[in-house]
């Protein structure tokens, strides 16, 4: 058996050329073989400086190569589905830039695909990797909090006003899968429910929307039944937050505003007692979270190990940004399908 998955990414999109790349090439069980770009000429300089050995002019070229074992999409949201299937198609293992898709019905079509072609497929929710995620996750689980009560999580920023007056960005393109909801919510929702460790019930919504549709600011409660709420916001027209915060009937845990991305420094949480005003911080190492969940997904195709979450859970995910996307639509609380 090979010792190294050989990567190949198609696209060269931010999230890639900031973080995958380099992920992959860091990282102890894998490869990055080749690169595919619909403009090669802007992705040349990208692959000698990264001295990716091939470059390939379309992504149906790369999925061609019979050397490339695992594929990312960085794609736009709405690419995520068909060129999810044409890469579990051509044999290959596929990590996919969340939102997996742009509904739930897509992530299934995606899950049954992947089954089907006995491959992998996960959703690159980097942020469960990252130790201090793992921490928080076990301190919950062993009750150190109480019974969870309230998780409360926000990622918003401010667009740049030129990209927000001329609509042409992705993020504001409906029919690209664009918004708010999708593009930052989706980890609010995440979030929510793996600390709950349960499924939410019913969800409502506030959101408004940009002059083409996009919504691009929000807030959304999410009920999960036995007195737990969670509260989710997420936003293209607000001041940078990027936090969750968790609170049992004991005490809670609260981050900075670094909490989904830390990039590589030094990463901190505070725990409360339950009437205390100031709590304990906490220090965790910094890493690589992208890197951590490279190498995890390159353990499991080389069949080291299983993948610390299937398909069937970004399908969860998907169903409840469905339902809290016609909630706001509609003003209407939405039971989860």
């Amino acid at each position: 058996m090979a010792s190294k998955v050989q990567w190949g990414i198609l696209g060269s999109a931010t999230i890639a050329r900031k973080c995958v790349i380099n992920a992959i090439q860091t990282s102890p069980n894998s490869t990055l073989r080749a690169l595919a770009s619909r403009s090669p000429h802007r992705s040349r300089d990208l692959a000698a400086r990264h001295s990716i050995p091939k470059l390939y002019a379309n992504y149906a070229d790369l999925l061609a190569d019979d050397g490339v074992t695992a594929v990312y999409i960085p794609l736009p949201n709405h690419l995520h589905h068909p060129w999810t299937l044409k890469a579990l198609a051509a044999g290959k293992h596929v990590l996919c830039e969340k939102p997996l898709a742009c509904t739930a019905r897509e992530a299934e079509e995606m899950a049954a695909a992947a089954r089907d072609a006995d491959r992998l497929l996960m959703e690159g929710f980097m942020y469960r990797f990252h130790p201090r995620s793992q921490h928080i996750k076990a301190l919950v689980d062993e009750g150190q909090i109480g019974a969870v009560r309230l998780v409360r999580a926000a990622f918003t920023y401010h667009m740049d006003a030129d990209i927000l007056a001329s609509g042409a960005n992705a993020r504001l393109k409906p029919e690209m899968g664009g918004g708010a909801l999708l593009d930052v919510g989706c980890y609010g929702v995440s979030v929510a429910r793996w600390l709950m460790g349960a499924e939410p019930l019913r969800v409502q919504a506030q959101m408004s929307y940009h002059a083409g549709g996009a919504d691009w600011h929000l807030a959304a409660i999410l009920r999960f039944g036995h007195r737990r709420m969670g509260v989710v916001e997420a936003s293209f027209i607000s001041a940078l937050q990027q936090t969750f915060s968790v609170v049992g009937e004991r005490g809670a845990i609260e981050l900075p505003h670094d909490a989904f991305i830390p990039w590589e420094k030094d990463a901190y949480y505070t725990v409360r007692s339950r009437a205390a005003e100031s709590g304990d911080r906490q220090r965790i190492k910094g890493t690589d979270e992208y890197r951590l969940m490279v190498t995890h997904f390159a353990d499991a195709v080389l069949g080291r190990s299983t993948l610390a979450y299937s398909p069937a859970e970004s399908i969860a995910n998907m169903r409840v940004l469905d339902a809290l996307a016609e909630a706001g639509r509609s003003g209407h609380c939405m039971e989860i399908a």
